[in-house]
């Protein structure tokens, strides 16, 4: 009795069902909340709209040509500061790495960057680096960076004790071990720490662009400018721009470390 094998497409289908299967039902039972609270609010309708209204203002002449012109700068001044952030942490996990007293120095300096709340800074951030896309990007490095420090330290730190053994049994140098052993084995850390560093760059976006608003503008000046004229169906349509920003730029990462470590590694 003859049998057939599964293709590789076939094989594929049930995984991505079960991938994107449950994120749909839960944006369909999010849609449906909003059109019943959207009925029950009645008069009061403004404060939560239809989200076939909220879509709508994404293709309205009046509105489109904004928000999607602000979605591509948001888009510039977050990919242009997570840039920054990860040859900046990369290269500060690597200087810690190299001996257990520049951990100890540096460390509680990354921490104390990731404590420090944003708002307590903008006006000191305002002063030195002005009002508009410099200032904007200097805001994206800070919420980005933390991520990339405490991810790749740990990949960097997490080698097999058995094969660091080895490479101080050959003889090899400082720089050897960085490139052939610990940079390898931090990959999928650092991949991660990328990951996570690309949705909080797109919140930093936005936080610099509210509060810096000289210059182009971006999603988070629209935000502040909706928000100001009670604007609520274009407020709904920038802040679901910048969510979906948030995940295409979360999920392009996500893909780049699976083509990278993949193969040897089970990058979710």
């Amino acid at each position: 009795m003859a049998t057939t094998t599964p293709t590789r497409g076939t094989r594929r289908a049930p995984s991505r069902l079960l991938s994107w299967g449950p994120p749909l039902v839960v944006a369909a039972i999010l849609v449906a909340a909003a059109y019943i609270a959207n009925a029950a609010l009645g008069e009061r309708s403004f404060l939560l709209p239809a989200p076939h209204d909220v879509l709508a203002k994404l293709w309205a002449p009046e509105s489109a040509p904004d928000i999607w012109t602000a979605l591509w700068r948001t888009t510039v001044v977050s990919l242009t500061g997570l840039i920054i952030a990860i040859v900046i942490g990369v290269g500060w996990a690597v200087i810690m790495n190299q001996t257990r007293w520049m951990e100890r120095a540096l460390f509680p300096y990354a921490v104390m960057l990731q404590a420090i709340p944003i708002l307590a800074i903008t006006p000191l951030i305002g002063f030195w680096f002005g009002y508009d896309f410099t200032a904007r990007v200097v805001v994206c490095v800070i919420i980005a960076l933390f991520p990339m420090v405490s991810n790749t330290l740990f990949g960097l730190q997490s080698v097999d004790k058995g094969m660091r053994e080895l490479f101080q049994l050959q003889g090899a140098s400082r720089s050897t071990v960085l490139q052939k052993l610990e940079m390898p084995a931090a990959l999928p850390a650092v991949f991660a720490g990328m990951r996570i560093s690309a949705g909080l760059s797109v919140v930093g976006a936005i936080v610099g662009e509210f509060f810096f608003q000289r210059g182009t503008p971006g999603i988070g000046s629209l935000i502040n400018r909706y928000s100001a004229r009670l604007q609520s169906e274009e407020l709904f349509a920038a802040v679901l721009v910048a969510s979906l920003l948030g995940v295409t730029i979360f999920l392009i990462f996500g893909w780049l470390g699976r083509r990278a470590v993949g193969k040897w590694y089970d990058f979710g």
